[in-house]
């Protein structure tokens, strides 16, 4: 498994290991290796020249969740992410096949598909119109996996999950906890959008059953919770769970944008006004499978990690 220091392979190594699973970890720090893992191969950068013999010997599943999504400033964000989530993935993709591989499980994101949604959810089979450098380097990293497993007996499983969120969530997700624990007013009451999410614990049990599933899983896959928010609908959960009043405050959404693009957030505000819907009933039907975690049950496991990470 890469990325398995992660915020989602933290919680995938808890998950195997619990379903009895001998997890190898490719780490860049020895000391970072979560609880779950068996042993740990250290690998110090992640690109296109990575030399992954050592670390696949042995193996039947790889897992590959380690991805470049964000980049700092004054770095050449293109470069960096292509190296690490497309260059990277095709040399472990095929170095996996040359190694005898059985299958190859590759955390991609919805971003391949698009940004946002309208009348439809996203599906696999859906056009794809990556967003963003990101998104555009992770459908190559999907390319690169397809190509690499054509005409072995290597089965090339891509999963595409929306917004995960969990303990040490970041980015919108912690601005919302941290907007409804402070009791600021929030001006999305007017927001009639339709957005896709997927729990921690609900993408980690998909993977583990695509791993533990006898018949044949290659193909691209959906996820989310099974239940769409808006963003009144996510604030009221968050809320909820926090014994607090949520303050929505009713300004219409064109508002919204405008200033959200005159203050150099239009991207943010979009992604709290906008619809982003993702259709997993191939993924429930090709598995047998549903989420084991309702969305009610994973925001309150998601704000009690944060009221308790903020009082430590």
């Amino acid at each position: 498994m890469t990325g398995c220091s992660g915020f989602v392979g933290r919680e995938l190594c808890r998950s195997l290991a619990e379903q009895n699973f001998h997890v190898r970890a490719v780490v860049r720090d020895e000391s970072r290796v979560p609880m779950g893992c068996g042993e740990a191969t250290v690998i110090e950068s992640m690109n296109g020249a990575t030399q992954w013999s050592r670390p696949l010997e042995g193996v039947d599943f790889v897992v590959h969740l380690a991805a470049k999504a964000h980049v700092t400033r004054g770095s050449s964000r293109g470069a960096e992410y292509m190296e690490v989530n497309a260059n990277a993935t095709k040399a472990l993709a095929y170095a996996a096949t040359r190694l005898g591989v059985r299958r190859f499980v590759y955390l991609s994101t919805i971003k391949v598909n698009g940004s946002s949604t309208t009348n439809w959810p996203y599906r696999p089979d859906d056009e794809i119109r990556p967003d963003g450098v990101y998104g555009y380097s992770k459908w190559l990293g999907e390319r690169y996996l397809i190509e690499a497993s054509a005409g072995t007996g290597m089965e090339p499983v891509i999963v595409r999950p929306p917004l995960v969120y969990g303990p040490g969530v970041k980015a919108n997700f912690l601005a919302l906890l941290k907007w409804v624990d402070g009791g600021r007013p929030l001006p999305f009451g007017a927001v009639r959008n339709r957005r896709s999410l997927v729990s921690i614990w609900n993408l980690t049990d998909l993977v583990t059953t695509i791993l533990r599933h006898p018949g044949a899983a290659a193909g691209t896959w959906m996820v989310s919770d099974g239940e769409d928010l808006s963003t009144p609908a996510l604030i009221e959960l968050i809320a909820t769970a926090m014994r607090r009043r949520a303050r929505l405050l009713p300004i219409p959404t064109g508002v919204l944008r405008a200033l959200g693009s005159l203050a150099g957030f239009g991207g943010a505000v979009e992604r709290l006004c906008g619809s982003l819907a993702v259709d997993m009933s191939g993924t429930c039907n090709a598995f047998g499978w549903s989420p084991p975690v309702s969305v009610e049950e994973g925001i309150s496991r998601t704000v009690s990690a944060y009221l308790l990470g903020k009082g430590s």
